[in-house]
């Protein structure tokens, strides 16, 4: 190597480009942080100061981060130098698990004011909570409290109508076909409001289970 070449290394180490080389997969890595936050690169760009067109080629692998980058990097986006040079998680392969339920097989759990059906229950280590519910609540005051659980929650009226009381809305009517999708620690209730209870399919997910 010649004197030439050994200056240029210093001045890469100096500068904290080497350990940013393509091995590292910092680009795949930052995209990996923005998405694991639900960051778009405009949020990203807001936070470090950077241009979405240099965060996107960066993700992209198309340029590599300068050290005065890497340092907004750092600075913007609340972590340090180790969390961004970890190795991207490698992608696991599809295992192919299916958990069949035939109509009236799932797993019943009735409470004073719902009447549910756990769905899918032999399969293990799920990462959405599927379940049916008949909704025998017929006023808001048959709650001694709130329900409320951690993560989020998708929901749809398979039949009948419901009022959806929430903690921070009001009272929402639903009906057959109808969807909604909110944060299930906020508290809320069913209740039903047509002739016959109404039946609602729920999905659950744990605030990290995406």
């Amino acid at each position: 190597m010649t004197a030439s070449n050994d200056q240029d290394a210093a001045l890469r180490i100096a500068s904290g480009r080497k350990p940013f080389v393509e091995p590292l997969r910092l680009g795949e890595r930052l995209k990996e942080i923005r998405l694991a936050n639900q960051w778009t690169l405009g949020d990203v760009s807001q936070r470090t100061g950077l241009a979405r067109s240099t965060l996107s080629k960066i993700e992209n692998d198309q340029i590599s981060p300068t050290f005065t980058a890497v340092q907004k990097l750092i600075s913007g986006l609340d972590i340090d130098l180790p969390q961004l040079l970890t190795q991207p998680r490698t992608k696991t392969r599809t295992m192919g698990r299916r958990d069949l339920t035939r109509r009236g097989e799932g797993q019943q759990h009735p409470t004073p004011t719902y009447e549910h059906e756990l769905l899918s229950c032999e399969l293990a280590q799920k990462r959405m909570i599927p379940f049916k519910t008949i909704v025998r609540a017929r006023r808001f005051e048959e709650f001694n409290e709130w329900v409320r659980h951690d993560g989020e929650e998708f929901l749809m009226i398979l039949e009948g109508e419901i009022q959806l009381f929430s903690e921070f809305y009001e009272p929402l009517h639903l009906t057959r076909g109808d969807s909604i999708y909110f944060d299930s620690d906020m508290g809320h209730a069913l209740v039903s409001v047509s002739e016959e209870d109404a039946v609602v399919l729920s999905v659950c997910t744990p605030r990290d289970g995406h």
